[in-house]
């Protein structure tokens, strides 16, 4: 039981249902003055040092100086306090290390004649399988079948121990491989936004072992990436030690222009907070254009905090959260519970919240985001789409040093096509960033469609991949009719988890990597993923760009990043006439009307009501039962 030293602990009505809660407007009343002024992630942190308030890991004192970060805002005078997670999130590569210590525990436990059952989390972890698969087939309607095979081919011995961990732990949850991706199975699935337990309701927080963890600020759950060690800590009860972070605002304004997308946006805020410095610190979201911005849109900008630098990009409780939860098939008693909490709490953000005190506060008119991408090494380095051919030849000069090297192409064995500098031979719908926003994913599809129909095929050197973060991406694609459409251009989905952008991308068709070698080319990729440095997507492919779903397909027809997709024709139609990107991006309104036909709650009910039941694969792993694992 918490110290309770400023009298914070009190009651909220919840329709029939009455919580506890430690009240940050009665710790204010009661000697924490100017709290309410705090920013809301602070606030998340203030209330997690009063529920844990024991005289020892957390004092008094730690919690004034938490009320008295409005004095230096985090400048000076910066106060090391214990913050516990409610929740611990793995992926698999990361997280099995962990799990293989809790089953060494058991051992040891068995070993001293003690209870091996004795041994389990005691924050609760849920881990998802979705860093394993890697697309060898591609282009194919198989190909989803076939990388699923060689996926439990290479890791058969792995799963079968996280499965028999999932048995044998409490506190212990596995979702199995092919579901979707960690960060967007939380999001869709996980996260609750507010948790309960014991009577006692308070923030949903999370650490996780991938550093995309902030993905989750979008939905107003304060959460970042920690290492391994950390993420173990935490697991078996211990708080994560940290500085009272700056914070350091930034006000939205404005609204996306006509044909701009939420990776736009994002990559001219990865741009704009790298130049401005914001490493070890906590960034939050506020202002009037927020009320132009969806929830997938915060979750877009939440999820690249690692690449602008910042420890979270947090985003407060709105009405669109409420909205998302419903639509994503939370129950309305949960909703309720969100919606009461976060006012309650001074938590969620509206029309008539003022801009809270930040260490700075910087400002983005949304109205001035371009159509962009970012490369060719790093997430930073954004790009017009205009200026993209100039910027590919300023890197093959100043990146590769090839600026006086002749543009000729060469022949590729064996292909009835030749290939060159800038040719673009992995276009990838990939990563948690982009695939968990409707509004994207349904551009690419109908991007994809009106280039079928104007017969613009992909070029025969690009190797396209379709990966959505979740099973529901492909149902509202299928329902909205463009999952055959991406498929006719080369985009079949390959795999449900985390793919090129952690440079699972697979190989290279053989005879695309040996004239790439054997002449050293400058090869690019194109992918709607957070990463592009230099031989992590692919050995062969030294330059990468990060753009939207619907330029990854646009490129994919282009084939290569010397056209200028603002001036130049992607190809010509069957009349022989030129096929611009201007005729066939889709507009706001059709993508708003492929949204309201295409996504709905049930299909959020019936993809996760039996999220940790997997695939007949997966059932068919034998892990053997029993309390201590069978080491094989």
């Amino acid at each position: 039981m918490s110290a309770d030293s400023f009298s914070a602990r009190d009651t909220l009505q919840v329709g029939d249902k009455t919580y506890g809660c430690f009240s940050l407007h009665k710790a204010e009343a009661n000697g924490l003055t100017g709290i309410s002024r705090l920013p809301v992630s602070l606030k998340v942190l203030l209330e997690n040092l009063l529920r844990h308030e024991d005289g020892r890991t957390v004092s008094a004192d730690d919690i004034r100086a938490m009320a008295g970060w409005l004095d230096t805002r985090g400048t000076t005078d910066r106060r090391e306090i214990a913050f516990r997670p409610t929740r611990v999130l793995m992926q698999d590569f990361t997280g099995v290390p962990a799990v293989v210590d809790l089953a060494a525990m058991r051992d040891a436990m068995a070993d001293l004649g003690g209870d091996a059952t004795r041994i389990n989390p005691l924050a609760p972890v849920d881990l998802v399988i979705d860093h394993s698969v890697m697309v060898d087939r591609f282009g194919t309607p198989d190909a989803l079948a076939y990388n699923r095979q060689r996926e439990y081919e290479r890791n058969r011995e792995r799963y079968t121990f996280l499965k028999w961990g999932r048995e044998a732990f409490a506190n212990f949850s596995v979702v199995p491989p092919e579901t979707g991706i960690v960060h967007q199975v939380n999001l869709e699935y996980l996260a609750r936004v507010v948790w309960t337990n014991d009577g006692l309701a308070f923030p949903d927080t999370v650490v996780g072992t991938d550093s995309h963890t902030t993905m989750i600020n979008g939905l107003g759950v304060l959460g970042w990436g920690v290492g391994g060690i950390e993420a173990e800590a935490v697991m078996l009860g211990q708080p994560v030690s940290m500085l009272i972070p700056e914070v350091i605002g930034v006000e939205l304004t404005g609204e996306l222009r006509e044909g701009v997308t939420a990776t736009d946006l994002v990559l001219r805020i990865v741009e704009m907070l790298r130049a401005h410095g914001v490493v070890g610190k906590f960034v939050e979201f506020c202002g009037a254009g927020l009320s132009h911005l969806t929830l997938e849109d915060q979750a877009t900008i939440a999820n690249m905090a690692p690449e602008y630098g910042a420890t979270c990009g947090f985003f407060p409780v709105s009405a669109e959260t409420l909205d998302y939860l419903r639509i994503t098939g939370r129950s309305e008693e949960q909703v309720a519970l969100v919606e009461a909490y976060a006012k309650a709490q001074g938590m969620f953000r509206d029309a008539a919240t003022p801009i809270p005190a930040f260490t700075t506060c910087l400002r983005l008119d949304l109205s001035t985001i371009e159509p962009s991408i970012a490369g060719p090494k790093r997430p930073q380095d954004r790009v017009a789409l205009k200026d993209a051919p100039a910027a590919f030849t300023r890197a093959m000069a100043e990146e590769y040093g090839k600026a006086d090297e002749p543009g000729g192409r060469v022949p590729v064995a064996g292909g009835d096509f030749d290939l060159g500098h800038g040719d673009v031979v992995i276009a990838a719908i990939t990563s948690c960033t982009n695939t968990s926003n409707p509004s994207v994913m349904l551009a690419a599809g109908l991007l994809a469609r009106k280039a079928r129909e104007k017969g613009l095929t992909v070029k025969p050197w690009v190797k396209t991949s379709l990966a959505p973060g979740s099973q529901v991406v492909s149902d509202y694609l299928e329902r909205a009719g463009l999952l055959d459409d991406l498929a006719a251009l080369g985009f079949d989905v390959v795999a449900y988890g985390c793919t090129t952008c952690i440079g699972n991308s697979g190989p290279l068709p053989d005879a695309v990597a040996a004239a790439i070698g054997e002449h050293d080319l400058v090869a690019c990729s194109v992918l709607s993923g957070n990463r592009n440095f230099e031989g992590r997507v692919n050995p062969h492919v030294k330059a990468n760009w990060l753009a939207s779903p619907p330029l990854v397909v646009a490129y994919a027809i282009a084939g290569n990043l010397g056209v200028d997709l603002a001036t130049e024709p992607l190809g010509e139609d069957a009349d022989g006439n030129p096929v611009f990107l201007k005729d066939i991006w889709p507009t706001n309104a059709e993508i708003r009307q492929a949204i309201r036909s295409a996504v709905n709650r049930e299909a959020f009910i019936a993809r996760y009501a039996d999220v940790f039941g997997g695939d007949e694969d997966w059932r068919a792993i034998d892990a053997g039962g029993g309390d201590t694992y069978a080491w094989d």
